[in-house]
């Protein structure tokens, strides 16, 4: 088959093609498993944390993309929940042990032996890929194959963040950075909390506008002070200057989720700036999201369908992965990027 493998860890800085097409062995479905055939895959951020090795890849070469939108064109000897032609989806959750307290609970996400897409097993930038029937989901029919893969975790970590915050109806929230998640969650935040004002960070001009045309009642830069104090920040940004500013912005009581599996670099000077009567006191909480659970994509996908969320994405080929990345790690997003395989 043909994928787009990453053979080893760069810097995006000085190697703007980490990312190289070969041709690759079918892979092999469990007796559990399914054998896909992709038709799209989501470009995340995420996959610049595996490029430079934030978060790095277990095995090389590589396939990355955990946001994977496929049919079905063989089953495993014990599968029974899908069948060859079913229209599926993979999100980053790609297993878990199933039998640890976080799995019992619903939380696999936080399983021991959790396991990424693309990170530890091979992913989406290619024609084909598998997992087991148990991590695998059905994507509703109102969306399109190229709508549906930025839902498998742009959408399904921006619906976990909005969960996390704790946020009621009638109160602020804010978003920092609008980017895939955000775009996805100021949709959602609409329809679950109508009486709620969405407030957004962002440090392009095209984001602010955007985030404008979704609905938001004010945009900003990430420096600027929003009009009211906020009840939730939601932080989908890269770097950790904008953490700072969030803390600063919250009312009392609030609550910062922060919504990224690695952040870029350590800014110390940004969190050596932290004061504690501005920014900390007062009961303010800053609470992280790790990965995503199965019932989090199953609950998502159900929630998308009945609003129904329309993401916006820009599509690119295959071959051009590299420079779909390249666009990411610039900033040069609005809404989702997704690669066509098929």
């Amino acid at each position: 088959m043909k994928a787009m493998v990453l053979n080893n860890i760069s810097q995006l800085s000085t190697n703007r093609t980490p990312l190289s097409l070969a041709d690759m062995p079918v892979p092999i479905e469990e007796d559990n498993g399914l054998l896909i055939k992709v038709s799209t895959c989501g470009v995340c951020h995420t996959e610049l944390d595996e490029i430079e090795g934030r978060t790095p890849p277990t095995l090389f070469p590589i396939v990355l993309g955990h946001q994977i939108v496929g049919r079905v064109v063989r089953t495993g000897s014990k599968v029974s929940k899908f069948t060859t032609g079913d229209r599926v989806g993979v999100a980053w959750i790609h297993s878990a042990c199933g039998k640890c307290k976080y799995c019992e609970e619903g939380n696999d996400n936080l399983c021991d032996q959790f396991k990424a897409t693309g990170r530890d097993v091979h992913g989406g930038y290619g024609e084909y890929t598998t997992v087991t029937e148990d991590f695998a989901f059905r994507i509703p029919e109102i969306f399109s194959d190229e709508e549906a893969a930025p839902l498998l975790c742009a959408g399904t970590i921006g619906y976990r963040s909005l969960r996390l915050t704790g946020l009621k109806n009638g109160e602020n929230l804010g978003l920092t950075g609008f980017g895939a998640s955000a775009h996805l969650v100021i949709q959602m935040a609409q329809h679950k909390f109508p009486r709620s004002r969405c407030f957004v960070f962002a440090r392009s001009a095209a984001e602010r506008a955007f985030a404008i045309e979704l609905g938001a009642f004010w945009s900003g830069d990430t420096d600027d002070d929003p009009p009211e104090k906020l009840h939730s920040i939601i932080d989908t940004t890269p770097v950790w200057r904008p953490v700072v500013q969030a803390l600063k912005n919250l009312e009392k009581g609030g609550r910062l989720v922060i919504n990224a599996i690695r952040k870029e670099e350590v800014d110390k000077e940004s969190l050596l700036a932290i004061d504690y009567p501005s920014h900390i006191w007062l009961e303010k909480e800053i609470k992280s999201v790790a990965n995503v659970s199965k019932q989090d994509v199953r609950e998502f996908l159900q929630l998308a369908a009945e609003i129904p969320i329309r993401p916006e994405v820009q599509i690119f080929s295959l071959e051009d992965a590299n420079r779909a990345l390249i666009e990411l790690k610039e900033g040069k997003i609005r809404g989702a990027k997704v690669l066509r395989i098929i």
